[in-house]
């Protein structure tokens, strides 16, 4: 299992494919295994060299119960550590969620290793987290199988690969990785990297997304109709042409 120690935590990631390397930094409660079965992967890796990472508290990665370890500089230097591991000097990025504030938080802590920013389903203003450690907390006070079931109360039928990487996580840690996140507005409108956001047109993060999308002088943004938060990740099919589209042309510039 490749992976790289960074801050005494060790960093668990995988590469796909060949061609500019892209890295794919997934959503809360998921892991790299999620990109993978939501269709991204087999549709990027013809064109890309594909760098998924688990996040610190996620999947193979390892799992500090401190929330201090997940302070937005380490998890951004996360992404610097995997990428010197692999030698890669630069890199495209496309993050969705969570994966997106860590975006953002690359325009204030690595801007200088990444050639463009693709940001799904989130914004750079500052966000309590509460109703995410609430939820969480379902699972930590009654127990996985209780988390569970108010998953799919809430959002529907979850696939059986799902529900057992979710009775592998380590909720205590996940929990901590929900803390408030800071305001990165400052960052987001002094940043000049190519950068393109996305989101879904019923998707709650939308008004601030489009503002976020506003402060920066060098983005683009992009609406998908009629799908909300989770709905992007079921539509690799509509996500992906934007996202190829956008890093061609930042490839294309550079040549």
């Amino acid at each position: 299992m490749p992976h790289v120690v960074h801050d005494g935590i060790r960093v668990h990631y995988e590469v796909e494919g060949a061609g500019p390397p892209l890295v794919l930094q997934h959503w809360s409660l998921a892991t790299l295994d999620d990109w993978v079965e939501c269709g991204f992967v087999d549709a990027l890796r013809s064109d890309h060299r594909v760098i998924l990472v688990d996040a610190r508290g996620h999947g193979g990665s390892d799992r500090p119960h401190d929330v201090e370890a997940y302070a937005l500089a380490r998890r951004v230097g996360d992404l610097v550590a995997v990428l010197d591991d692999l030698g890669v000097d630069r890199a495209h990025y496309f993050g969705y969620s969570m994966g997106g504030w860590i975006g953002f938080g690359i325009l204030k802590h690595a801007p200088e290793r990444f050639r463009s920013l693709v940001i799904g389903g989130q914004h750079p203003f500052e966000q309590s987290m509460a109703p995410l450690r609430e939820f969480i907390r379902i699972g930590i006070d009654r127990g996985v199988d209780a988390f569970i079931a108010a998953w799919e109360n809430g959002f529907g039928p979850l696939p059986e690969a799902k529900k057992a990487r979710l009775r592998r996580a380590d909720l205590e840690a996940l929990h901590a990785v929900a803390h408030d996140r800071e305001s990165l507005e400052e960052a987001a409108s002094t940043a000049t990297i190519p950068s393109l956001v996305i989101v879904g047109e019923v998707d709650t993060v939308f008004a601030r997304a489009k503002a976020g999308a506003a402060l920066m002088r060098n983005a683009e943004f992009v609406a998908l109709p009629g799908l909300d938060h989770g709905g992007c990740l079921d539509r690799a099919d509509l996500v992906v042409p934007h996202v190829r589209q956008f890093v061609k042309s930042v490839e294309e510039e550079r040549a």
